[in-house]
């Protein structure tokens, strides 16, 4: 296993990403699962688990519509319906869909060499959902769904097994159950094979920290007063997109006295000296996530705001050494403080501001480390998981707060921490401010007065 980066490209004189091996070792892994389990088979619409599944993908535009679907059973390959031409795009260009090691899937009158066999009939097929809801209900479309499943189960001798679905429609749901298929939840088994990461996972996740890393450099060198929180958006998005994300999933941008209570989405705030200016950069490359806050003040603190940072920091240097093989969940969280701590009155209302989840083809996985459920429901670390983890502390004067998350991957001994732009203390960003004295100090209150003893009420 190694966080080690590369270029982006693929070369001919040094060992990258492998990704028929990324492949491979994602279908063994969702195999494995689907074996310890008491499905028979596996039914995919939630884009990241049909990736996962079956190496294929459309484009970002289509991962709300539920429109493509991809099934799995014990005794077959992943087979693919696919919006439109996509399908005969994937006949063209992903040719592991038309190979199988299964020998109630493969063509028995194909030759072959060893364990990989041509399949029986081909794993991209032309296939769509309900639209969810924009097809007249009239048209059968989730009928038609149902009895392209059934057929598959019957084929492979699992109809009379109970089918995992991730997530589903409701009409195609019921349709599935009137023709008498057991359905139950499966994503719990997708979860659970995606939670260890394979070292071209980690690649490709380490990879895509490094791009926000990049992201966060120009975003410090923009940020002064007058720049717009929306601004920071457009520039971290083309930054990331000109490195090569595939996907800008989103940024958060908050400043000001929009930093406590967290609001969770950037306005058209302008920016003002003295600010406390949180971030959130969301990505995919390759497919593989980012979470990544960091927090700055704009031209200066003050010392509620440096306070609040360090309180953060030590939350989150606390939590990392903690993790470990073994650890749990559980062990994390009670480090970080009780909701009733930090303003709010139970564990639902301060959710995801102490907070810990695990990424890769979507932003939250497994493990998820939270005081809502970790306690009683602990989850143990193992080598290999990667997560994210994030405190929040608000300042004392009531204006601002300090947001900070890490991602890490959990090694044989302990973890390395692959988000890597400087946040041990909070930095300063925007252009220094010259008195007649010399530079203002990056440490005062953006309320003049009270960097005076007669502001203050000190004197008489």
């Amino acid at each position: 296993m190694t966080t080690a980066t590369f270029g982006t490209n693929g070369v001919d004189w040094e060992t990258r990403i492998d990704f028929d091996r990324l492949r491979t070792e994602r279908l063994v892994r969702l195999r494995v699962k689907l074996e310890e389990s008491d499905l028979g088979s596996l039914l995919a619409f939630d884009f990241a688990n049909i990736r996962y599944m079956s190496a294929t993908h459309i484009g970002t535009w289509a991962m709300d519509k539920l429109i493509r679907f991809s099934l799995i059973t014990r005794n077959s390959d992943p087979i693919v319906w696919d919006f439109g031409s996509a399908a005969k795009h994937h006949s063209l260009y992903n040719p592991w869909l038309d190979t199988t090691t299964s020998e109630m899937d493969a063509d028995p009158h194909a030759p072959h060499h060893g364990a990989v066999r041509p399949r029986a009939e081909s794993g991209s097929r032309a296939g769509i959902s309900t639209l969810r809801g924009a097809f007249n209900p009239n048209a059968g479309i989730a009928e038609e769904l149902a009895a392209k499943i059934k057929r598959e189960l019957e084929k492979f001798g699992v109809a009379h097994e109970p089918l995992g679905v991730d997530v589903v429609e409701p009409p195609v749901l019921f349709a599935l159950q009137a023709l008498g298929i057991d359905v139950v939840d499966g994503q719990q088994v997708f979860l659970n094979a995606r939670a260890i990461k394979g070292r071209d996972e980690i690649s490709l996740l380490t990879q895509a920290a490094s791009m926000v890393d990049a992201a966060y450099d120009t975003l410090y060198e923009f940020l002064r007063p007058g720049v717009r929180e929306n601004e920071t958006v457009g520039l971290v998005s083309k930054t990331l997109y000109d490195l090569g994300s595939e996907y800008v999933e989103g940024v958060n941008a908050i400043s000001g006295e929009r930093c406590s209570p967290h609001p969770h989405v950037f306005s058209d705030r302008l920016i003002r000296p003295g600010d406390p200016a949180f971030f959130d950069i969301l990505h995919s490359y390759q497919g593989y996530r980012t979470c990544y806050y960091r927090t700055f003040a704009v031209g200066s603190a003050s010392s509620a705001q440096n306070d609040a940072y360090k309180r953060a920091r030590e939350y989150m240097d606390r939590a990392i050494a903690l993790v470990r093989p073994g650890a749990t969940t559980a062990d994390i969280v009670k480090v970080w403080p009780r909701a009733e701590e930090f303003g709010f009155p139970n564990e639902e209302a301060a959710f995801a501001l102490q907070y810990g989840h695990g990424v890769g083809l979507s932003i939250w996985e497994k493990p998820i480390f939270s005081r809502l459920v970790s306690i009683e429901h602990p989850e143990v670390l193992e080598e290999g998981m990667v997560f994210a983890l994030e405190t929040y502390w608000p300042s004392a004067d009531g204006i601002g707060a300090a947001r900070i998350e890490e991602e890490l991957v959990v090694t044989a001994t302990g973890c390395e921490v692959i988000t890597k732009f400087p946040a041990e203390k909070l930095l300063v960003a925007g252009q220094r401010y010259f008195s007649i004295d010399g530079p203002l100090p990056t440490l005062r209150s953006a309320q003049s007065h009270l960097n005076t003893p007669e502001g203050r009420g000190e004197t008489v």
